[in-house]
């Protein structure tokens, strides 16, 4: 069977299985911890607290903000997949840990196909594709030609293997036929920097990390890489309006441990998508470009399906390993 489709159905199952050692009577009774896989600060850590804080005052207890850096995510996202499946020990993450890793790695210490029970997709946001102005393109379809007529000669920045910059890359790379060359850094900031300095050629970055430089003029921006124009800049074409099928969206999920009682999901869920709809939280994350969302476990659960179907397919054709 298609371990996506498996995937699908062992998580719905999971969120009904009844823990005969704890009750949801009088859910919750202690302090809850968001585990962020991400050092404090960007934009995971930045969701997780927005709706952290609202779910507090909503539960009655406080939601604690835990960040747990390291190995790309692993790190953190292992903590609750090791956890008690009792609510009380959640996940905050971006895509990467759930449906990246798995076809990234050889190995990782959790399986996030089976450990997990999708709460609610919190945000997802694009990313725009920039390029140094010394490069001779202003859409698409000219950076194409001319990546076409350079073979191997245009190269891109990342904030490392696997992240959403990278297989964003990946993904043109394969959809246009083109060779360029991949330069991974150890985190977004610095790929920014040399982007600005002429050292690379073009990088998917987030609205809040590249927009400013574009304004600026030391970077030209040429394209969004959701599947409609974003509102921020509307006369800015889509990706997929060169390379029909074309879609890269990040997003921030919360998820439980496998197990944990479906009444404590269907709570945390309510709760969930109540934080979001706050104007406060609403304001502040769409202020950083981030788009709000908040949907059933069921939503998540497929929107999951697919992200995974899609970054396996472009990390196998573009043959990445992260070890």
């Amino acid at each position: 069977m298609n371990k996506t489709i498996v995937f699908a159905a062992v998580i719905a199952g999971a969120a009904a299985v009844d823990a005969s050692a704890q009750t949801s009577a009088g859910y919750p009774q202690k302090p809850i911890r968001f585990i962020v896989p991400y050092a404090a600060g960007g934009g995971t850590d930045i969701i997780a607290r927005a709706v952290a804080t609202q779910m507090s005052a909503a539960l009655g207890q406080q939601v604690i903000v835990d960040n747990r850096a390291g190995g790309g995510g692993l790190t953190g996202t292992a903590v609750v997949a090791k956890s008690p499946a009792d609510g009380y020990t959640l996940l905050v993450t971006s895509g990467a840990p759930i449906s990246v890793n798995i076809s990234l790695f050889s190995k990782i210490p959790y399986d996030p196909i089976h450990d997990f029970t999708p709460v609610s997709l919190l945000s997802t946001y694009s990313s725009f594709l920039v390029i140094h102005p010394s490069v001779p393109a202003r859409s698409v379809k000219e950076l194409i030609a001319v990546a076409k007529a350079r073979p191997g000669q245009l190269n891109f920045a990342s904030g490392g293997f696997g992240t959403t910059q990278h297989l964003s890359a990946e993904m043109l790379k394969d959809m246009a036929s083109i060779d360029i060359v991949h330069v991974p850094y150890k985190g977004g900031g610095q790929a920014i920097l040399d982007l600005l300095g002429g050292h690379v050629s073009m990088f998917f970055g987030s609205g809040g990390s590249v927009l400013q430089h574009v304004r600026s003029g030391k970077a030209r921006l040429l394209a969004v890489t959701s599947a409609k124009r974003s509102t921020e800049v509307p006369d800015v074409p889509t990706v997929a309006e060169t390379l029909p099928g074309f879609e890269s969206v990040a997003w921030v999920g919360l998820l439980a441990p496998a197990g944990t009682p479906r009444e404590i999901v269907a709570r945390l869920n309510t709760e969930a998508v109540k934080a979001l709809q706050n104007p406060d939280v609403r304001n502040a994350l769409t202020a950083q470009d981030y788009g709000v969302v908040g949907s059933t476990p069921e939503e998540f659960v497929e929107y999951i399906r697919k992200d995974l179907a899609r970054w396996a397919s472009v990390i196998k054709k573009a043959g990445i390993k992260a070890d």
